[in-house]
């Protein structure tokens, strides 16, 4: 039995090298299933993306998609890729398993919570009042520094973390102000400015940063700074609110469980030169 890929549609290409291309999954040359294979674009420079990966029920357990993905991989090599990425949901046990079998690592998590329901009570002497772009600045400094070291950690070159960390936080500015559907909230403790958290509730509501100043981390800031966060969100009507972490990020992953987030992704990457 061969299993292979055949094109399912034609190539698109869009801006900064973005290439797309859906594929069929053929065991000597009848349909069993398909996979997407994307590069470029929003992933950056030489990482291709892994998705949409499904094998028929008749067909599985008998190494199909191993074999589908080995082959997906050889396509991004051909795009010139050297990492690729895939994402899992929590409860694909076969996808989990087949991930860390051909090699992939885990890199982030994407978490949720449902926040509807009564405001939460902030700590004694805790508060949060809403930031200008200037009154931020600080903070965004902290935020992209966070970044660069755990995505470099990850294999990223410096160059092409610092270009994604810059513009990343461009794109959610207007003139240097939040753009619409965004907050900036500082978190202050005794009248002292301890945290900072950054979120969209337009859609999806979502987290963009959490920062706790280095003297005062391990006193539950980052707690208050999340219930600040859930709190905005019930103010404008939003019902669910999710977030990525880094998967090494252990301290901030307890945090989150403990809030009552759940996973509801988990994405992988692999070298492939």
């Amino acid at each position: 039995m061969t299993t292979t890929l055949r094109p399912a549609g034609p190539e698109t290409r869009g801006a900064d090298a973005e290439r797309f291309r859906p594929y069929t999954v053929c065991v000597n040359g009848r349909p069993v299933g398909g996979v997407e294979l994307r590069a470029g674009g929003r992933l950056g420079e030489g990482v291709g993306e892994i998705g949409a990966l499904f094998v028929a029920e008749p067909d599985r357990r008998r190494g199909r998609g191993a074999v589908a993905a080995l082959a997906a991989e050889e396509v991004l090599r051909s795009w010139g890729c050297a990492v690729a990425l895939a994402s899992v949901p929590p409860d694909a046990e076969y996808a989990l398993r087949l991930a860390h079998s051909l090699g992939y690592a885990e890199r982030s998590r994407h978490m949720a919570k449902d926040v509807t329901g009564p405001p939460a009570a902030l700590p004694h002497g805790s508060t949060a009042r809403t930031l200008t772009g200037a009154q931020a600045r600080p903070w965004l400094e902290r935020g992209h520094r966070t970044y660069v070291d755990a995505v470099v950690a990850g294999g990223m070159p410096p160059e092409e973390a610092e270009r994604r960390g810059r513009d990343g936080v461009a794109a959610l500015l207007r003139d240097g102000e939040p753009a619409p559907g965004t907050a900036m909230l500082g978190i202050d403790h005794d009248g002292e400015g301890v945290g900072f958290v950054w979120l969209r509730t337009d859609a999806p509501p979502w987290v963009f940063n959490v920062e706790v100043a280095p003297e005062h981390r391990g006193r539950g800031h980052g707690r208050t700074a999340m219930l600040a966060a859930e709190n905005h969100c019930r103010e404008v009507g939003c019902a669910v609110l999710g977030l990525n972490v880094f998967s090494a990020n252990t301290t901030a992953l307890r945090l989150y469980a403990s809030l009552g987030y759940r996973t509801t992704a988990r994405h992988f990457e692999k070298r492939l030169l």
